[in-house]
């Protein structure tokens, strides 16, 4: 029989942590990170990691697992979930995988094309065209070549903007027809897939307010603390949403009511396109995160099964 998985996703703000930790309690599980911020050290306020308390309480597995340096992508996070996975089984506890990054997920429950070998002379040459013409550039001419893109890539990803115009230069096809051919079609897991949702104007609201909270909490402060450990603000997780902005209030090249409030539009977008991707995904289940006692009836009844 294939390891059951209960994954609960959705976009950010839902309210998934909140959730995770009810059902884990619910269901005697160990939850499994599938955030791709939050696999990162030192990078706590601006990706909402659950509170010390909370992983106390709960175990949660994979995050604050790499410098904000280091590389990490979907096939890594394949590799280490899957080992979390198999370790929390063989303690007989359920696993809940909860995050919003639907590419991780996609691999984890179906596969990964990995592609051809990196070319170390078309990778330095799309380094120094970012260099030179920066990489909206890039990522606007992958768009020609590969229009799907603009749901699984971020503008701003570096590492993945140059791997599929690496792929479309060694291959001639774009990464999403590979991908289409070749990936995603294993199913090493039983799966329910548990989708939350809320009203538009509900989740807007409570985006506004966690980005309001963050810089409360210190975000700035964060970032702050990251650059002064001598990690550069050019990094792929220091521009993500949050952190980008608050690295410019860092420079003087933005003042701080205006970060905030480019917090929030960037992850309203954020949030619409999380919701583009899951709702490709038929086998997805969506509840209103209100719903407590209906998705811990489904868990349970798909691990009764």
């Amino acid at each position: 029989m294939m390891p059951k998985i209960v994954i609960l996703l959705g976009p950010t703000a839902v309210g998934k942590s909140e959730l995770a930790m009810e059902l884990a309690t619910a269901l005697d599980a160990e939850i499994v990170n599938a955030d791709s911020q939050q696999i990162y050290r030192y990078l706590d306020i601006g990706t909402g990691k659950p509170s010390p308390a909370d992983r106390e309480r709960v175990a949660h597995h994979l995050i604050d697992i790499v410098n904000p340096d280091e590389e990490f992508n979907a096939a890594l996070f394949r590799r280490l979930a899957t080992q979390s996975i198999e370790q929390i089984h063989g303690r007989k506890k359920h696993v809940i995988v909860c995050g919003g990054t639907g590419l991780y997920l996609k691999a984890l429950t179906q596969g990964l094309f990995e592609g051809p070998g990196q070319d170390a002379q078309i990778r330095q040459a799309l380094e120094r065209r970012i260099e030179s013409e920066g990489q909206a550039a890039l990522f606007h001419q992958l768009v020609r070549i590969d229009p799907s893109v603009g749901t699984a890539i971020h503008p701003n990803d570096r590492q993945r903007t140059i791997r599929a115009l690496e792929v479309f230069q060694l291959t001639g096809k774009p990464l999403s027809q590979w991908q289409k051919e070749h990936a995603f079609q294993e199913r090493p897991f039983d799966v329910v897939k548990i989708g939350l949702n809320r009203q538009r104007g509900e989740l807007y609201e409570r985006i506004n307010r966690r980005s309001e909270r963050m810089v409360e909490d210190g975000l700035l402060e964060e970032v702050r603390s990251v650059v002064a450990m001598g990690y550069s603000l050019t990094l792929k997780p220091l521009l993500s949403v949050g952190y980008r902005q608050i690295g410019r209030v860092l420079l003087s090249q933005q003042e701080l009511l205006g970060a905030i409030e480019e917090m929030k539009q960037e992850t309203r977008r954020l949030a619409k396109r999380q919701l583009t991707w899951f709702r490709a995904d038929k086998e997805i289940r969506w509840f209103d995160p209100n719903e407590k006692t209906e998705i811990i009836e489904a868990a349970e009844k798909f691990y009764s099964m």
